[in-house]
């Protein structure tokens, strides 16, 4: 892996997040980038400075009333969150940051009820089904990583049209599976289409994902595979800076 340069990165704070100060501290301390709190009444993210990327965490915005994600999307900032977007921004979101990311239109796509209608906290096995993108760009093909997963509305859905689309566009980033690669019904938790547990845009440059990379980046909590999906995006940045 090439040396990285020094990034920005922010990370936009909802009523009810619960993963933002998680991700704060991966992205600063871990890996020593430069980190700032979006408040979501914000209505424009140049008021903090310039951002090489947008984080939207895990947690319960607005207490998961609705439907998960389904009133932050109109929190002021999200307004500017798609304008950076569809300006060609890094965007990522990570499980209630799926969800807020798809309810936005910034992904196809829905995420519903789990399956067995139960709050799933565990880990479990993701195999990388596109190692070509910003966040899986130093994994090998169809290489399996273990990350946890902490959510009840995790269930992966859109219509005929969007499934087939996110198929022929190879836009299907990572796929629930069990330790040996395998997917199929049995290693799907939570009832997800396809076994999908993560998706980009088709411009590539907004990323949503259930599980959480942010709980699997340190020795001391047992599990480092989440590593691998900041330091892709940390090298994809950083040659994105260099050209």
């Amino acid at each position: 892996m090439q040396e990285t340069l020094n990034m920005r990165f922010g990370v936009v704070v909802f009523p009810g997040s619960n993963c933002d100060d998680d991700m704060i501290h991966v992205l600063g301390s871990v890996f020593n980038h430069e980190v700032t709190k979006v408040w979501h009444k914000s209505t424009s993210l140049e008021e903090h400075g310039k951002f090489d990327c947008i984080i939207v965490p895990g947690g319960f915005s607005y207490g998961d009333y609705l439907r998960s994600g389904a009133i932050a999307r109109f929190s002021p900032i999200m307004n500017d969150v798609i304008r950076f977007a569809n300006e060609g921004g890094v965007v990522w979101g990570i499980c209630n940051g799926f969800q807020i990311l798809c309810e936005c239109g910034l992904l196809p796509g829905v995420l519903l009820r789990n399956r067995d209608q139960k709050f799933i906290c565990k880990n479990i096995h993701l195999k990388t089904a596109n190692n070509n993108t910003s966040i899986t760009s130093l994994m090998s093909e169809d290489e399996v990583l273990k990350i946890p997963v902490a959510h009840a509305d995790g269930r992966y859905f859109a219509n005929t049209e969007e499934l087939k689309t996110l198929e022929d566009n190879n836009q299907v980033i990572f796929r629930y599976c069990d330790e040996n690669g395998q997917v199929n019904d049995q290693t799907n938790i939570n009832g997800s289409l396809n076994n999908i547990a993560g998706i980009c845009n088709e411009s590539r440059n907004v990323f949503g994902m259930m599980p959480h990379p942010e709980r699997a980046s340190e020795e001391i909590l047992g599990n480092t595979d989440g590593k691998k999906m900041f330091e892709s995006l940390f090298e994809s940045l950083s040659f994105a800076e260099s050209i």
